[in-house]
């Protein structure tokens, strides 16, 4: 059977599932391959060609070529990894980096899975690629934007405790971070927590103070 239709060639774009709205209703790219191990021969269906940055049929698929649109960071990872796989048989995943004939680069997952001849030996390897590069930037834009808003909340926070251990203790606001500083470092806990203490003792009920951190000493 010819690597042409060693797996059948589904390019269907998938959506691009838990994501922001904007991005999953953008389908991911994905494409197909085929790799027969005793003749070191490849076959590329049509959206693996475009995800590599190529018309179908542009170029020959070779163990050479998918190796240099790899990201050189992450090459000699997944040479190691495909290599394994030719001998074991295992199915297995890879998210990797490769860098488009474009000059793009994109993210993506590769998995793949043996096929062996009639002796139970590993004939080929047939998988897929899915581009995922849309996914990981939208997920990384969300870590971004949470990272500033809790750094954004914890100054709020810490320039509240200074303006109230300044006024209570007629000290500059400089003065009153270092004694947060301090109380940080003699009780192991930080200074954002602290200061969160110091306004919640503060904003608490007359008949309710509660506790609060000790700064004075």
């Amino acid at each position: 059977m010819g690597l042409a239709h060693a797996w059948a060639a589904d390019d269907g774009a998938v959506p691009a599932a838990g994501v922001d709205d904007a991005v999953s209703r953008e389908p991911a790219p994905r494409g197909r391959f085929a790799y027969e191990l005793e003749t070191d021969t490849w076959w590329w269906s049509d959206g693996t060609y475009r995800l590599h940055g190529f018309e179908p049929g542009e170029v020959v698929p070779t163990t050479r070529l998918v190796l240099a649109h790899k990201h050189p960071d992450d090459r000699e990872r997944f040479r190691a990894l495909f290599a394994a796989g030719c001998r074991s048989g295992e199915p297995f995943v890879s998210l990797h980096r490769i860098m488009a004939a474009s000059g793009d680069m994109k993210d993506v997952v590769l998995a793949a899975q043996a096929v062996r001849d009639e002796h139970g030996e590993v004939a080929r390897l047939v998988g897929s690629f899915l581009d995922v590069t849309a996914v990981l930037a939208a997920r990384a834009a969300e870590v971004v934007d949470e990272s500033v808003r809790r750094a954004a909340e914890s100054r709020a926070t810490i320039d509240q405790a200074k303006g109230i251990l300044g006024a209570s203790w007629r000290i500059s606001p400089d003065d009153a971070f270092e004694r947060l500083r301090r109380a940080s470092m003699r009780t192991n806990v930080p200074v954002r927590e602290l200061a969160a203490q110091v306004v919640r003792r503060a904003c608490a009920p007359q008949d309710e103070p509660g506790p609060g951190p000790r700064l004075d000493d």
